[in-house]
This record gives C-alpha cells, structure tokens and sequence, in this order.
C-alpha cells in the first residue's frame, strides 16, 4: 500500500472531499510519523501507538475533523495533542507559509519526537511544537481554528476565549466529535457528529 492508496480509499468513501486537504495528505506522508515498529500498517486506515499510551489517529479520522476545520491559507492554528507531529503538520500545510501552527503536548518524548519529525519537512518557523502548560490550549492568545485530538470529558468552554470571532474549534466529547462555530463572543454554534474513539485528553 501507499498514501496514494490511503488517500483513494478516503476520497471513495467520502470522507476525504477538498482539494486542499487532499492536497496536505498527498504531502505530508504519514511515514514520516509512523514509529518504525508499525512501518509495515503506516497506510492502513487505522490509529497505531506511538507510545506512552497514545496514538497517530486514523487517517479517516483525521481527514474528517479536517474537513469540519476548514483551514484557510493564512489561519492561525492551535493543535492540541499533537502526539508524533502527523496533524501539525498537516495543519502547517494547509495554513501555508502566511499562516502559523503551534502543536502542543504533554508528554515529554513526544514533544521532542514530533519535533524531530515535524524537522523532516520543510517548514516555516511559524510552525513548531511546544511542550503544553498546565491550563488547556493557550490562555490569552487567539487562534482561527483549534484542533484537539483527544477526547474530553466534557466540552471545555474554556477554549471557546482562544477562538477568534469566526473561528471554529473541532473537538471530540466522548464518543462524538463536535464542530464549534464561534459566531460573536457570546454565542457559539454547535455541531455534533457520533460514533468515533480518542484516546483521553489530560488537562
């Protein structure tokens, strides 16, 4: 198999649909994230540990939230959970050389794997990976669109602050992955979508 036959499969089954994001797919190959122990299912449609309890999420998956995201050129992107790097750079892709991204995560060896993955690629400075804080996302700033990648207990209205007006957060919540509009800076419009498994968030 190939990306090329990942990405197929997705636009078959239509989950893959915009030509950006299909785009970012066909550029960030999935190998460069995979830990070499899973070479062998890199482009099987299915999540694969990358250790410490986490995984590189299904690629089905992932193209899904992206799809609800909609990353435009020039967006200001937060990723939460960034594990090996794989969805960041995706994002830095997508978001382009006028656009920033910042991945976070918790877990040490990860932060530095995904750096050095992320290293493999040819991006910009305004794409990087950061070791998260003590507090969900990044309190104080303003992002275009968030992206978390693992699931929440419950909806953290507290990343609705970091949104700026227009801007959309995907999450899942549970078994379900939520799009959140942020229409004005007191009302969010909310969208949900079922049946999808995360590893948990930890905040």
């Amino acid at each position: 198999m190939s990306m090329q036959t990942l990405i197929g499969g997705m636009m078959l089954s239509d989950i893959l649909k915009s030509p950006e994001i299909i785009d970012a797919f066909s550029k960030v190959d999935r190998k460069y994230f995979v830990p070499e122990a899973f070479a062998a299912h890199t482009y099987v449609d299915a999540p694969l540990s990358i250790g410490n309890g986490q995984t590189i999420s299904q690629p089905s998956t992932v193209a899904f939230m992206l799809e609800h995201l909609e990353v435009q050129e020039g967006n200001t992107v937060l990723d939460i959970g960034s594990g090996s790097g794989w969805t960041t750079a995706l994002l830095c892709h997508m978001a382009g050389e006028e656009g920033s991204v910042i991945g976070l995560e918790r877990v040490d060896v990860l932060v530095e794997q995904g750096r050095k993955n992320l290293s493999l690629l040819d991006f910009h400075n305004h794409c990087y990976i950061q070791k998260a804080g003590e507090k969900l996302g990044l309190p104080g700033e303003k992002f275009d669109r968030i992206l978390v990648s693992a699931s929440a207990e419950q909806i953290p209205e507290e990343l609705f602050s970091q949104l700026n007006t227009g801007g959309i957060l995907v999450i899942p919540v549970g078994r379900s992955i939520f799009k959140f509009t942020k229409i004005s800076e007191s009302e969010v419009e909310k969208e949900e979508f079922y049946g999808f498994v995360f590893v948990p968030l930890i905040y």
